[in-house]
């Protein structure tokens, strides 16, 4: 029996939300096997991920609708059940029961993973401790780039043996460099994860997370990146309003750059994007460097592409209404509970990243 037609199988019988929710995480969650079928997208050719795509995504939407209808069932079995059997004393208080919650970040990497993937992208992870050559060197930044200073990065003691500089990675771009190393041309891959810079405020702290994007391929030009951070934009934040416009900038691993900024309006006091009331800088992007790409062992001459990055929680804070980054990490329950995401909120396409 095939892996789809079995987790189907156990999915029409799943006596409970728990017995559920494990074939969710067995079949979508981090190492489901609908995951690693995902992953394998951005590893084929564009011929054969034409070919095989509809049905990888085909699998996925059907298992997901499965776990919808099956939750359904299961809730309004239970709902038939209490009110065939129980009775409320309203004279006493209800009891307390601990639930848990998925953290803001955990959930706003599923829905990139998501809309990502829909668009042929693979998720590729580095290590968080990376040697100075991937963290800077490999990405054209000169000895005397402000991010190699001491204030700026957390530099770690190399162990007995080892050679070279070691730096907590102050970006995931390191990422790109790796998975051209390891996967060659042509790619399409993105790199969400933590990141460190000796940095705290309201709105930076010393760890936080990135996600990075980048495409690699034969005659890739800004028109490509433009239209597909307008297709995430649109996804993520669920509207069809989002207006976006690309400012010259310069970043050293990049020629040309520019930062991409969105329309934002005001709707309940609060600033959303979306609308035209005025322009927030969100993410940093540009035609991946001649020198970046050799530096990773391709041809220059053969290949280009574009990159992206911004940084998960500003997402998060931009989408869900909050206001300071540093409670992201506090551990408060209260925090937690209210902008929590319940375990069986599944981002997806047809229902909402959102959801």
């Amino acid at each position: 029996m095939s892996d789809l037609a079995s987790t189907l199988g156990r999915i029409a019988v799943a006596s409970d939300l728990t017995a559920l929710d494990a074939e969710r995480v067995a079949a979508l969650g981090k190492n489901g096997w609908v995951t690693a079928l995902l992953k394998t997208l951005g590893q084929m050719s564009p011929e054969e991920r034409q070919v095989r795509g509809p049905a990888i995504q085909g699998q996925r939407a059907e298992v997901a609708a499965a776990i919808e209808a099956r939750k359904a069932a299961l809730e309004a079995a239970e709902l038939e059940r209490k009110l065939a059997t129980e009775r409320l004393d309203l004279s006493l208080p209800a009891p307390e029961l601990p639930q848990g919650s998925i953290h803001p970040v955990s959930q706003v990497m599923d829905e990139l993973a998501e809309i990502f993937a829909d668009l042929g992208f693979a998720v590729a992870e580095g290590p968080e401790i990376e040697s100075d050559w991937y963290n800077f060197t490999a990405l054209n930044m000169p000895e005397t780039h402000p991010a190699r200073a001491m204030h700026d990065t957390f530099y770690v003691e190399p162990r007995e043996g080892v050679e070279g500089t070691f730096v907590l990675r102050t970006h995931t771009s390191p990422v790109q460099i790796r998975s051209m190393q390891q996967l060659g041309a042509p790619l399409r891959v993105i790199a969400p994860g933590r990141v460190y810079r000796s940095d705290s405020d309201a709105t930076h702290t010393p760890m936080f997370h990135q996600v990075e994007g980048i495409v690699i391929d034969r005659d890739i030009t800004m028109g490509h990146l433009k239209w597909t951070l307008e297709t995430f934009l649109k996804a993520f934040f669920e509207r069809d309003d989002i207006a976006i416009r690309l400012r010259p900038s310069y970043f050293p691993f990049t020629e040309p750059s520019a930062e991409v900024d969105v329309g934002w309006s005001m709707e309940n006091g609060r600033r959303v994007v979306g609308g035209s009331e005025g322009w927030m800088e969100v993410l940093g992007s540009g035609m991946v460097h001649p020198r970046v790409i050799a530096a990773a062992g391709l041809d220059p001459d053969e290949w280009q592409g574009f990159a992206f990055g911004t940084g998960i929680d500003r997402l998060a804070m931009l989408k869900y209404g909050m206001n300071d980054l540093r409670q992201f990490f506090d551990g408060d329950l209260r925090w937690l509970r209210h902008y929590g995401f319940s375990a069986l909120a599944v981002p997806t396409l047809s229902a909402g990243v959102g959801a």
